[in-house]
C-alpha cells in the first residue's frame, strides 16, 4: 500500500467514477481499477460496491475515505511546507455568510499584511457546506456560527454573537420594554431559509417555546429581508453584526426581545489537520479580533 494507491482511491471516491478518476490523474482505467483491487485485498475489505457500470462507497469505504483524504493532504501539506515554508504558500479558508460579510474581510485583509507573500482563497458559504469542505480538506480553516455536528470537526470560540429583533421604526413592539417571543410569533415573520445557522438558531428557540411559525417571507438573502423589515412587512431576527449599520441609519429598530439570544461563533478545523504556524496565527488573530469587538461597548447595544 503506497501513497499512490491513497491518491487514486481519494479520487475515484470524490468522482464516482474510474473513467472520471483515470482522466483527472491522467492514468488508464485498468491502472486505475488495479490500484484499488491491491488496496481492498490488502485489507481485506471491499471498498465500494459494483453495480454495472457504476459504483458506489462501501460503509468500509466511505471510513476509510476518511483517513485517506487527511493522509494525502497532509503529504501535500508537508511538500508545501517543506518547500515554501512559511512565506509562501496558500492558506484555503471557508466561512459562514455573516462571518464572510462582516468579520472575515478585515482578518484577511490584517493577515496579508502580515504575509504578503502568502496566496489566501476564502470559500464563503452556510456552515453545512464550510463542514463538509472541512471532511474533505478542500479549506484549511472554517469560521462559523454553530457547534460542529459532524464529531471529527473541532471548535473554538473566537467571538460572542447576538441575534437581535428589529422592525420597521415605529412598529408598537419596538416601543415596548420588553418583548417575549410569543408576542413576536403574532406578527408576520420574516426568516431566513432552513437550513441556515440563524434560522436554525431562531427555530429552537421557537421550539422551545413550542410555537410554530409559518414565514411570511423567507430567503437566502438576510439584506432581502432587512429591507421587507424597514418597508414594514413583518418582524425578523438576524445577527447584530448584519443589522447594526441599518439601526445606526435607523432604516430598522430594535425590538427589546426580554431574553436574548446569545451564541459562540468558532473557529473550526479537522481533528487530523496539521495546523501549520500560518494557520495557528490565522486562529489567533480571530480571537484577538472577536476579543475587540466584544469589548467595544456598541457591539451589544442589541440588548
Amino acid at each position: 500500500m503506497t501513497l499512490r494507491h491513497l491518491k487514486i482511491f481519494v479520487s475515484v471516491f470524490q468522482n464516482g467514477s474510474v473513467t472520471k478518476a483515470s482522466k483527472e490523474l491522467h492514468l488508464a482505467q485498468p491502472s486505475v481499477s488495479l490500484a484499488i483491487r491491491e488496496l481492498e485485498e490488502y485489507y481485506g475489505i471491499c471498498l465500494f460496491d459494483r453495480i454495472g457500470r457504476t459504483i458506489a462507497p462501501t460503509e468500509g469505504g466511505r471510513e476509510f475515505y476518511g483517513y485517506a483524504v487527511h493522509v494525502v493532504g497532509l503529504f501535500d501539506e508537508m511538500e508545501k511546507k517543506i518547500r515554501n515554508w512559511d512565506a509562501i504558500g496558500v492558506l484555503r479558508v471557508g466561512s459562514s455568510i455573516t462571518i464572510g460579510t462582516h468579520i472575515l474581510p478585515e482578518l484577511l485583509k490584517q493577515f496579508q499584511k502580515r504575509y504578503p507573500g502568502l496566496k489566501v482563497e476564502a470559500v464563503v458559504a452556510n456552515s453545512a457546506i464550510v463542514e463538509e469542505r472541512l471532511l474533505h480538506n478542500e479549506v484549511d480553516i472554517g469560521l462559523v456560527e454553530t457547534t460542529p455536528e459532524q464529531p471529527d470537526i473541532l471548535a473554538e470560540p473566537f467571538m460572542d454573537d447576538m441575534l437581535c429583533a428589529v422592525a420597521a421604526p415605529g412598529h408598537p413592539l419596538t416601543q415596548k420594554g420588553e418583548v417575549r417571543l410569543t408576542e413576536l410569533a403574532e406578527y408576520p415573520f420574516l426568516m431566513r431559509e432552513k437550513g441556515s445557522s440563524v434560522r436554525d438558531a431562531v427555530d429552537a428557540c421557537l421550539a422551545l417555546l413550542q410555537l410554530q411559525v409559518r414565514p411570511a417571507w423567507e430567503s437566502v438573502s438576510s439584506q432581502a429581508i432587512v429591507r421587507a423589515a424597514a418597508a414594514g412587512l413583518g418582524v425578523t431576527i438576524l445577527p447584530y453584526l448584519l443589522v447594526r449599520e441599518d439601526l445606526e441609519r435607523g432604516t430598522v429598530a430594535r425590538i427589546p426581545l426580554a431574553s436574548p439570544i446569545r451564541r459562540k461563533l468558532n473557529v473550526i478545523y479537522h481533528k487530523s489537520k496539521y495546523l501549520t504556524e500560518n494557520m495557528k496565527i490565522f486562529m489567533e488573530m480571530a480571537r484577538e479580533y472577536g476579543r475587540g469587538e466584544s469589548s467595544n461597548p456598541t457591539f451589544f447595544s442589541c440588548r
